[in-house]
């Protein structure tokens, strides 16, 4: 399974209906303070205590993480959801390259 996914394909995966996909920002606490905002459905989860809310998540729905730019923490949260048999991608680009194609589509 490819282990990231593109705003695109995550926008149209969100248009089917949010209970195709579970969506998770995993933002460090401090860049969630500065600016609370989420995509449609998404909720925060800290990302340095992945180890006790992944263990809830559901093994048989895809699951889409996603930090600031798509860089070391959303990969790093997919790499441990991922060894508990989570199927997880991250957000390429994370919240920054939503925002640009969301924009460009208005």
């Amino acid at each position: 399974m490819k282990t990231s996914i593109s705003p695109q394909e995550l926008k149209h995966s969100l248009e089917k209906g949010p209970a195709e996909v579970l969506v998770i920002d995993v933002r460090r606490r401090s860049d969630f303070e500065a600016q609370k905002r989420l995509i449609p459905g998404a909720e925060w989860k800290d990302p340095e205590k992945v180890e006790a809310w992944g263990k809830d998540l559901p093994k048989d729905k895809p699951v889409i993480v996603y930090c600031v730019r798509g860089g070391s923490v959303s990969q790093s949260v997919s790499a441990k959801l991922a060894e508990k048999q989570v199927q997880v991608r991250y957000l390429e680009g994370g919240l920054a390259a939503w925002d640009l194609a969301t924009e460009a589509e208005s």
